[in-house]
């Protein structure tokens, strides 16, 4: 399987390609002074291998749910903006990053009705920034405490007369399901307290869901994929005014978004396997 890919939260959301073109190195770079008419012909194959990848991985998608809603996130982080476009003209929305930076610079180059999703570690003193700097960011993933969804609520409500307006933020509680010390997220234990603290207290933020991230030694047998479907359901028993179907949950891989989508996942995290697995950030 290809599902380490996605490792260390990076596990967000990209339709990736497969083998997605080793040729385009420092595309991100600006730097295509040396060959750079092979430096375009490697751009553009890459962007064609990204679309036929894309197609395919929506039709494995679609196989699996059965006509259920699933959302496919493209996860983008490391790859060039190129790369993005060719998922986008072939018709993707929806990308997921996992670094406040770089989400920052390529939603600048992007169209505006491209729908970010931020999926990697949050640090509060950036959360502002990347609220301010992206208007059509469309979710938070990552909000694993209180602390961090308090901060996301002031800057949502301090960002009222920026592009962004006041609208409220959607926002996932990652929940760390594999209890590993590398992964981030709230314990299983926390996920309630923390999810009825948003609803009750910040009402610049719309809890939509949980979130995970598969252990690395992922199995046939997706425990920490069951443990988010059960925790659902405390969760919704937690907050009182909500089914557990109106809870969705954000789980699934490159290597696992199948078995994810039989488990009942709603928006599923393909980045390798739609962008190929080079990652571009050394040559920035």
């Amino acid at each position: 399987t290809m599902a380490s890919d996605d490792v260390g939260g990076d596990h967000a959301g990209g339709n990736s390609v497969v083998g997605g073109g080793d040729d385009v190195g420092g595309d991100d770079a600006g730097g295509n002074d040396v060959g750079g008419d092979d430096a375009a012909a490697g751009v553009e194959r890459a962007g064609l291998e990204v679309r036929g990848a894309l197609e395919t991985v929506r039709a494995r998608v679609a196989e699996c749910a059965h006509g259920r809603a699933v959302r496919l996130v493209a996860v983008s982080k490391t790859k060039p903006v190129a790369l993005l476009r060719a998922a986008y003209d072939a018709g993707q929305r929806d990308f997921g990053e996992n670094y406040v930076q770089e989400l920052i610079e390529k939603a600048a180059l992007m169209p505006d009705d491209t729908r970010w999703r931020f999926i990697g570690t949050l640090q509060s003193n950036k959360a502002r920034a990347l609220v301010h700097a992206v208007p059509n960011l469309d979710a938070v993933e990552s909000v694993g405490s209180s602390k961090l969804a308090d901060v996301l609520d002031r800057a949502v409500a301090s960002s009222a007369q920026e592009p962004r307006g006041a609208r409220p933020l959607t926002v996932f509680v990652q929940v760390n399901t594999s209890g590993e010390e590398s992964k981030s997220g709230c314990t299983p234990s926390e996920a309630a307290k923390i999810v009825r603290h948003i609803v009750e207290h910040c009402k610049n933020l719309r809890f939509a869901g949980l979130m995970t991230i598969g252990a690395l030694d992922y199995s046939p047998n997706p425990i920490c994929l069951e443990r988010l479907v059960r925790l659902r359901d405390e969760v919704a028993r937690a907050i009182g005014s909500v089914s557990p179907t109106e809870i969705e949950l954000s789980m699934g891989m490159s290597g696992d978004f199948e078995q994810a989508i039989a488990l009942g996942s709603t928006s599923v995290r393909v980045g390798s396997t739609i962008f190929g697995a080079r990652n571009y950030q050394s040559s920035k």
